[in-house]
């Protein structure tokens, strides 16, 4: 099947923004914080985002695939800072090693908050967070987000707001530790491999990708242009700023109008 757009689905959230990058239009009066790429039947094991925030989000936790119940899925993801303000934050783990007692005491009493390790956040930085990573993303952001294919999420605080909180599948999968400096990095690289996780591989390609980009994305793949343009070379399939592209795979499309292009693949 030739390379395809994938249909984009705009999901307003109280932490969203009335006002979006010059890349989307949101509908006026809504609040969008997401929006996201129907992932096609081709390559169902991976969701991308964007992320817009003007509040903090809730303070929450994803389940691996082992810990998943039947009826949940097992989350991780992985995020890219494309602008953030003066100050943005994001919280990922905890200052120390924590028990479960004190994860909940602490969310029930909201002081949470301040056993996570909030990090200073600025475009070009990454964060891998593996399943069970307590974290929430703080105000003033926009990002990428690349994760397996789970809307399962359990919210451990919501700083008083009217949504169903899960400390009890929350508490049973939750890291109690601090943040792995490992899973965190930079953008800094012409042609870079941002994250070849367990589930998902991210590149980050600048014009053309090269040989070695070729060979790793051999099969089907998304292809979501930052900047630039990327076309099908069998149909008339393209993707710009916003956009995304489905393609079976990487020498199926044209790169001439491209300047910056992520790549995604299930691992």
């Amino acid at each position: 099947m030739a390379a395809r757009q994938l249909p984009t689905r705009m999901v307003a959230k109280v932490w969203g923004r009335e006002h979006l990058p010059d890349a989307f239009n949101a509908p006026e009066g809504e609040r969008i914080g997401e929006i996201w790429f129907e992932p096609p039947p081709e390559l169902p094991q991976v969701l991308v985002k964007y992320l817009f925030t003007s509040e903090k989000l809730s303070v929450q936790v994803h389940p691996s695939n082992a810990e998943a119940l039947p009826g949940e899925a097992g989350k991780e993801e992985c995020w890219l800072i494309l602008d953030a303000e003066p100050g943005a934050r994001l919280a990922i783990g905890f200052e120390r090693t924590v028990t479960p007692e004190e994860i909940d005491a602490a969310a029930r009493d909201g002081t949470i908050e301040q056993l996570l390790t909030w990090h200073p956040a600025q475009a070009g930085d990454l964060f891998y967070l593996p399943a069970g990573t307590v974290h929430a993303i703080g105000p003033g952001l926009s990002l990428v987000e690349v994760q397996q294919n789970s809307d399962t999420t359990f919210r451990l605080y919501d700083y008083g707001r009217p949504r169903e909180l899960h400390l009890e599948r929350g508490l049973a999968v939750a890291r109690g530790v601090p943040y792995a400096a490992e899973h965190r990095g930079r953008v800094k690289e012409r042609g870079q491999v941002l994250f070849d996780a367990p589930y998902f591989r991210l590149d980050r390609v600048e014009g053309a990708p090269d040989a070695a980009t070729h060979a790793a994305f051999a099969g089907a793949l998304l292809a979501l242009p930052l900047a630039g343009e990327v076309a099908s070379r069998d149909s008339p399939a393209r993707a710009g700023a916003g956009e995304c592209l489905y393609a079976e795979s990487l020498a199926s499309l044209d790169f001439s109008g491209a300047e910056v292009t992520l790549l995604v693949r299930a691992a």
